[in-house]
């Protein structure tokens, strides 16, 4: 339950304190005076009961908390020791030196309270104070992706089987609690039967087993029958773990499918290829050109389609904010013609899209420009007039695959024109792609005097994420919650010194920017890996027996150039 009122005004004593001890140029000064964080409350009003339970703490004051631990890379545990003493902290917190500070437990629940659509809200709500400060234009956004490690240690399939198995059974044991204890000793008989077979059989064991305990537990929820509109966290955890266990299923029927669970630590991660292969997430980001500020930000399995998201980034931002982007730039892997026809077309927000074109491939002979589609009636016209209306599907469906016949090239003129030999069943083919008024328009882009004079991160392809310091994103909170990531970035340094007034950030002799912010930074933390809540380190790893399986937070660090993700 909320108070009504939770601002206690300083005492002379404090105000004094205050006064002496923080600098009116101090970071956490400018936060405060900038940062209007008021205007969070109603975004978690609806977390709390109006009118019942215990008295709640100050949920702005909390944020702000949060803010303060991951801005200075501190620990639940480490942040509230800080507070107690740092003059600064309590300045900032709207605290008396006699107010008491929460438990740090206390930041673990309020994290889950938010859960990952009022995180968002928060991230849209900064972002709107920065529109409103005229930092954020709509002139051109710059996209781009990278990924990130799961924090998992990649079981065996055989081992993953094995664990599958348990977990449907634990969840099951309140529905079904005799079958589960039959199916358990089951599950011994086999482990002891195949202790000295091959690992291949061993597995055959197991996946037959589990499909087995599947069918039964299919049964189960169909006599449990609909959800129920209140909460149950004991059916929701039963139905999650069944939906799981027939993807794991579905993995072993068809193992080259390319979307298998890796881990049921983390059953959303996969594995993807970012310049080498990984098991985790892509981090898809959208960002100002002008100010460098995020605008949106996805977090896609590793085998997600980045350049698919593109739409939907611009869409998320365009809905929180109400603008409209005139242009967007990306790299090379934004060359997908479904994608720009999308962006391009008025319903898509008649976006201008910027990307790298491939380079074209020099043949003497006719290339598929050359050839006349006729779409109304389903012909193709090659250069020495003939027609065939026998064509094919394209395998990704962008294209038809048109096909002559063999007598017609045999006798065709300019036969030298167009095949280097002619084959012995059929004649020449040609690809006439859905997409190619998009792919003409956006080659055309790349060659005029605009696309030359774009910002060196759009010119040719947006490398925004490795070669530019981002501030804008030195601290973020990554929160994983039944299979939806959402990315908080909470460090301000570039937000606050675009503003009006205040002092310019400094570089270094290669030009990369010098942070102008106080950093707590004790050497005895840095780097150590974290492994619970009251530990410093950039990564911490929680696991709750309340429906968050996993929880993460990941600070992203700038090193060298580029983002370095702490395992």
């Amino acid at each position: 339950m909320l108070k009504e009122n939770y601002y206690t005004k300083p005492t002379e004593i404090d105000t004094l304190v205050f006064e002496k001890l923080v600098p009116p140029d101090h970071y956490l000064r400018r936060v405060k005076q900038l940062i209007d964080f008021e205007r969070f409350r109603d975004l978690v009003a609806d977390c709390y009961n109006p009118a019942m339970g215990r008295t709640a703490h100050d949920p702005v004051r909390m944020i702000t908390l949060a803010f303060l631990q991951f801005h200075y890379i501190l620990s639940d545990r480490e942040v509230i020791a800080t507070a107690q003493v740092n003059v600064a902290f309590r300045f900032f917190l709207d605290l008396s030196l006699d107010s008491r500070l929460p438990v740090p437990s206390l930041l673990t629940q309020f994290r889950m309270r938010l859960g990952t659509e009022r995180h968002q809200a928060l991230f849209d709500q900064l972002v709107t104070q920065a529109r409103e400060y005229g930092l954020i234009r709509d002139r051109l956004r710059l996209k781009d992706a990278t990924h990130v490690l799961a924090d998992i240690a990649v079981p065996s399939t055989l081992r993953l089987v094995a664990q599958m198995r348990q977990r449907l059974l634990d969840t099951a044991r309140p529905y079904a609690p005799e079958q589960v204890a039959t199916d358990e000793a089951e599950a011994e008989l086999v482990r002891q039967a195949t202790a000295d077979l091959p690992d291949t059989d061993r597995l055959v064991a197991r996946v037959t087993h589990l499909r087995a305990i599947v069918a039964w537990a299919d049964r189960v929820q169909q006599t449990l029958g609909a959800l129920p509109a209140a909460p149950d966290p004991v059916r929701t955890r039963f139905e999650a773990a069944l939906t799981l266990a027939h993807h794991v299923l579905a993995d072993r029927d068809d193992p080259d499918k390319g979307d298998k669970v890796l881990s049921l630590v983390d059953p959303d991660a996969r594995c993807g290829k970012h310049g080498t292969y990984f098991d985790g997430y892509l981090l898809d980001i959208s960002l100002d050109a002008d100010s460098e500020l995020l605008t949106a930000l996805n977090v896609l399995p590793g085998n997600g389609d980045e350049t698919r998201d593109a739409p939907t980034l611009l869409a998320a931002e365009q809905q929180a904010q109400g603008n409209t982007i005139e242009a967007l730039s990306i790299d090379g892997v934004g060359w997908n013609g479904e994608v720009l026809q999308t962006l391009s077309a008025p319903e898509g927000g008649g976006v201008t899209v910027y990307v790298p074109p491939p380079p074209l491939v020099e043949t003497p002979f006719f290339g598929p420009e050359a050839f006349v589609l006729d779409a109304e009636h389903g012909v193709v016209t090659c250069p020495g007039g003939h027609q065939t209306a026998t064509k094919a599907r394209k395998a990704r469906n962008s294209g038809w695959q048109f096909v002559f016949a063999r007598r017609h090239c045999a006798a065709c003129p300019l036969q030298a024109q167009c095949l280097p030999t002619l084959p012995q069943q059929k004649g020449r083919s040609v690809i006439k792609n859905d997409y190619q008024a998009a792919y003409d328009a956006a080659r055309a882009r790349a060659a005029t005097d605009r696309y030359a004079e774009r910002p060196r991160e759009a010119a040719h392809e947006t490398r925004w994420l490795f070669l530019h310091p981002p501030g804008y994103l030195r601290s973020a909170v990554l929160q994983v919650r039944e299979g939806m990531v959402t990315i908080v970035p909470l460090y301000l340094d570039d937000f606050l010194s675009s503003l009006p007034g205040a002092p310019s950030r400094g570089a270094d002799s290669s030009g990369r920017h010098i942070r102008t912010s106080p950093r707590l930074d004790p050497p005895a933390t840095r780097g150590r890996r974290h492994t619970g809540d009251d530990r410093p380190a950039p990564v911490a790893r929680q696991r709750r027996q309340n429906g968050w399986e996993y929880g993460l937070q990941c600070v992203l660090e700038h090193s060298e150039g580029c983002f370095h993700f702490p395992r």
